[in-house]
């Protein structure tokens, strides 16, 4: 089986629609493909009518955290999107992308940067709207020559000239709020030292204690030597280890199934959840 567990759609800041997703997974020849868009669950119904056969959907979300000052993304799997805490908890943070954005684009006006949040709304589509897509307007006015190069200090990375921050969960609150709408939760990218800072293996291992599920490890992002640590960590601490694509279509140049989970770990991740199941495509429109 080939699974890859952490991608994106047009429900967030993906360029695949849910059911282009879909069908591009199949394509690619997974077996398995999780729809996890930011702080959203707006894609599932699109990609569950669109579903080929052969494949099976695996829902959650990527939720956006910080703990002491760092950033950090949580995966979610499997929970129940309509569970009230967590909602209300997903809709806050979504809610105040928004603002964040029309921050993001006024202080890049102060540095002489033309950009509008007209330019902005149209490349989101309706999505969640994030700094991938304030970055894809850097690209058109030609201030960057690709996304990648908009996550600098200079300016979208963190603390960067134009970076503004937006809430976000306290990470220990997420694990606690997706376990009590029945999902399963792992730590995505932790090593990813390129995006900004990142948290120490302690906190890992608080989160670990706290309920944390796993930790992705097999990602774009990391290095050799961050993968064997990060390896060598979650046996110590009892983690499932997973690898994903963290696919957003021609916005990163990585591909579907570029990194893959072990079979019997998604086995596990499905054992564990209670709050919804993967979906079973059965040949969509």
């Amino acid at each position: 089986m080939r699974i890859d567990l952490h991608c994106h759609s047009t429900a967030s800041d993906g360029t695949d629609t849910p059911a282009e997703l879909v069908r591009n997974a199949a394509a690619a020849g997974l077996d398995v493909v999780a729809l996890t868009d930011h702080d959203t669950t707006r894609g599932y119904a699109e990609a569950t009518a669109a579903l080929p056969e052969g494949l099976t959907l695996v829902t959650g979300a990527e939720l956006s955290c910080r703990v002491d000052g760092v950033s950090l993304h949580m995966l979610a799997y499997l929970f129940d999107p309509e569970e009230p805490a967590l909602l209300a908890e997903r809709e806050l943070v979504r809610d105040d992308r928004v603002p964040r954005a029309q921050g993001m684009v006024a202080r890049l006006n102060a540095l002489g940067v033309p950009v509008t949040w007209e330019q902005v709304e149209r490349i989101a589509a309706g999505g969640s709207v994030g700094r991938p897509h304030v970055a894809t307007a850097l690209v058109e006015l030609g201030v960057v020559p690709t996304v990648s190069d908009a996550f600098t200090e200079e300016w979208l990375a963190y603390g960067g000239r134009a970076y503004v921050e937006k809430h976000e969960t306290d990470p220990f609150e997420a694990i606690r709020l997706v376990k009590g709408a029945g999902g399963v939760t792992v730590f995505a990218h932790p090593a990813a030292a390129k995006r900004g800072r990142t948290v120490p293996e302690s906190v890992i291992a608080e989160l670990a204690a706290a309920g944390l599920d796993g930790v992705e490890v097999d990602h774009m992002d990391h290095d050799a030597d961050a993968r064997t640590r990060l390896r060598g960590l979650a046996k110590d601490l009892g983690l499932l280890v997973t690898g994903s694509s963290d696919y957003h279509g021609s916005r990163k140049t990585v591909a579907l199934g570029a990194h893959t989970t072990d079979p019997e770990v998604y086995g596990e991740i499905t054992r564990r959840a209670t709050g919804a199941f993967p979906v079973p495509g059965t040949g969509g429109a």
